[in-house]
């Protein structure tokens, strides 16, 4: 069975193969402590901005990780990207010892750390919440740019088609993309102040990823699609249930049914945060797999979700991160929890976002070596009478 006969068999409740062993990568810190603890510099190990399961050389366990299931999702592969081309490029406004200020070619400004450690900081955003910068940045959108494609995508495609690993393409941004552009803010305000305009946004973005997608995936066949959105944070969503049904259901519902007459069978939703309000609106406007059921910092239960949704839900995560550091007891503890949702199919247990510099090389080391332990395939499929 390949990886991605074995991914599929596990999103239909008939796996049979081995549990993969994933996670979403790391801070950069983390690796440059793992290359100072004797990681060898040219093992595979992606980084923020690309990631998902990298195979580490961690050929002293008897369970290895395993190829990562996305490379880099934001251009398909090397294939297509999809991010906006404005033509320009980024101007340096100011330079000091700690920082950067940055003109961006979308027209933002924007502080970066150099230290690498903070998240950078807007001061100006790429897009302002008015009619007339809409049709200033959505020029930089156009689906049909030439510029978008690699010179060589059509060979990376069929490349593509010959893997055995499991690959998905970023199937589209409704929230995520504008929310970054923009600011949480500026697109909070924006269904109150200018519906019409926050509408055509989000109808805009639909049609976007539809065309651009047709395209790619007439030559391409991937595993499932990523759809990025980032849309809840500690105590709820950013957006309403009601918001949701207003401005994006419908356009959740044409642009997973466009994904799947393409002959993408899986469609997965990533946010972080608090995912229960919209949890069930997901599930009704299609998406099959929620990632990555953030169980450290805001106390989800992948078991406990299950009971409530059934196997319409399937998942991603639900690891806490955190416990990698406190030893074999502590995460025997949080994997062993796991047991039965695993047996059961549906869910791919993997760390709930990047790992900390906190964690060394070693307690990684162990993390894999105890995940095969308690997901071998003795203990968790279930004997039929």
């Amino acid at each position: 069975m390949t990886l991605r006969e074995n991914f599929d068999a596990i999103m239909n409740y008939k796996q049979t193969g081995k549990m993969p062993v994933w996670f979403f990568g790391s801070w950069p810190e983390t690796k440059k402590r793992w290359l100072d603890e004797g990681l060898k510099p040219e093992t595979t190990m992606f980084l923020n901005g690309g990631s998902g399961g990298p195979q580490l050389d961690f050929m002293d366990t008897d369970w290895e990780t395993s190829p990562g299931w996305n490379g880099n999702i934001w251009n398909n592969q090397g294939i297509l990207s999809p991010q906006p081309i404005s033509g320009k490029l980024d101007e340096v406004l100011e330079e000091t010892d700690d920082h950067r200020i940055v003109r961006t070619a979308l027209g933002g400004v924007r502080q970066d750390s150099k230290g690498g450690e903070s998240i950078s900081h807007f001061r100006e955003y790429d897009l302002k919440p008015t009619r007339e910068d809409w049709e200033r940045f959505k020029q930089f959108l156009n689906p049909d740019d030439p510029a978008r494609w690699s010179e060589d995508w059509e060979s990376r495609a069929e490349q593509l088609n010959h893997r055995e690993h499991v690959t998905c393409c970023l199937g589209g941004s409704l929230f995520g993309w504008l929310r970054n552009w923009m600011g949480v803010e500026a697109l909070s305000y924006l269904p109150y102040d200018e519906p019409e305009l926050y509408a055509e946004m989000i109808d805009f973005m639909t049609d976007y990823f539809i065309r651009l997608n047709t395209k790619l995936l007439d030559k391409v066949q991937f595993d499932f699609a990523y759809i990025f959105e980032d849309c809840c944070f500690s105590n709820g969503p950013l957006i309403s249930p009601d918001l949701y049904r207003e401005f994006y259901h419908e356009n959740y519902v044409r642009l997973i049914a466009a994904l799947r007459e393409k002959g993408v069978k899986w469609i997965l939703l990533d946010s972080d945060g608090y995912i229960e309000d919209l949890l069930p609106l997901w599930l009704e406007s299609g998406f099959d797999i929620i990632f990555p059921i953030e169980v450290g910092t805001w106390k989800a239960d992948p078991v406990a979700l299950r009971k409530q949704y059934g196997k319409r839900l399937r998942m991603m995560g639900g690891i806490n991160k955190h416990v990698i550091r406190q030893g074999e007891a502590a995460i025997r503890e949080e994997l062993e929890a796991l047991r039965p949702l695993v047996a059961e199919g549906g869910y791919i247990p993997l760390p709930d976002h990047r790992i900390p510099p906190d964690v060394s090389l070693a307690q990684m080391k162990e993390y894999v070596r105890l995940f095969g332990d308690v997901f071998s395939l003795e203990s968790v499929t279930p004997v039929t009478p």
